[in-house]
């Protein structure tokens, strides 16, 4: 991925097990592998990753910075909305991986289609594009 020149987010889910979401994340979405830091015994600390180009970040947790997976806390703070050209093969893709159905994929009458899947770390994803 290029440096981009714009401003941008890029989100840090923050997982128990960095290892486990990245093998997740590339089943469910396709997310491709950029760049990982170990720790000395082999686990996964943080790990850079894409999705068709969006970039994003799985950090394991930090408690002394209040840095919490949504599985520790059971609860999710944020709904990370994914955009794509066919949010019905990610979503279909993310079920298969291990996600859970939130809510079904619908038109809606401001113009998106969108479902939500929550991944098997506590992270709710919004699958949409525009119509």
């Amino acid at each position: 991925m290029p440096h981009p020149t714009f401003t941008f987010f890029s989100p840090h889910l923050i997982l128990k097990n960095v290892r486990a979401g990245m093998v997740f994340y590339e089943k469910a979405f396709g997310a491709k592998e950029l760049r990982k830091w170990n720790n000395s015994d082999g686990s996964v600390h943080v790990a850079e990753m894409e999705i068709d180009d969006a970039l994003f970040h799985l950090h394991e947790e930090v408690l002394k910075n209040n840095q919490v997976s949504p599985e520790s806390i059971n609860t999710a703070t944020i709904l990370i909305g994914l955009f794509s050209e066919d949010p019905d093969v990610k979503f279909q893709q993310a079920i298969s991986a291990g996600a859970k159905v939130i809510t079904t994929l619908q038109d809606f009458d401001y113009g998106y289609r969108q479902g939500v899947v929550v991944d098997p770390f506590g992270h709710q994803w919004l699958l949409q594009k525009r119509i």
